[in-house]
């Protein structure tokens, strides 16, 4: 059997990756609460969008996310249409919308409502399934 030192160690270790998961999941909904607040309208449209905020000099954002936007764009033709915002030419509408660092995608429904955020890198499969869900 198990000592009861590691059971206490292991319990206190799931508990905390519990608690991370759920604070990152909180952060989350909080942001995309502001993002809804505070954000410029956007009009409604008959698809769903996704806001991509990058700068000229984001190299992850031109090597993996650019291409992986593209490919959705490709798998969903006009259903769906992307706004890419250059972050650093336009910090008020990044800070605005709670954009810390780039690349960062905002998905938002056919009513302009911001469903999903994405902070870093986010594959072309996770984003169709966003959108898929919006």
């Amino acid at each position: 059997m198990f000592p009861v030192e590691i059971l206490i160690r292991l319990s206190i270790t799931i508990a905390l990756i519990l608690l991370g998961i759920a604070g990152w999941a909180l952060a989350n909904r909080l942001l995309l609460w502001r993002a809804a607040k505070n954000a410029l309208p956007q009009p409604a449209s008959a698809t769903p969008r996704i806001l991509y905020f990058t700068t000229p000099t984001c190299a992850p954002c031109k090597t993996y996310q650019r291409p992986a936007i593209e490919q959705v764009k490709q798998s969903l033709g006009s259903q769906v249409e992307v706004v890419e915002i250059d972050a650093s030419s336009q910090p008020e509408l990044a800070s605005q919308w709670g954009v810390l660092s780039v690349p960062t995608t905002f998905i938002l429904d056919a009513q302009g409502h911001p469903r999903h955020v994405n902070h870093g890198l986010t594959s072309a499969a996770k984003l169709l399934q966003q959108l898929q869900i919006s």
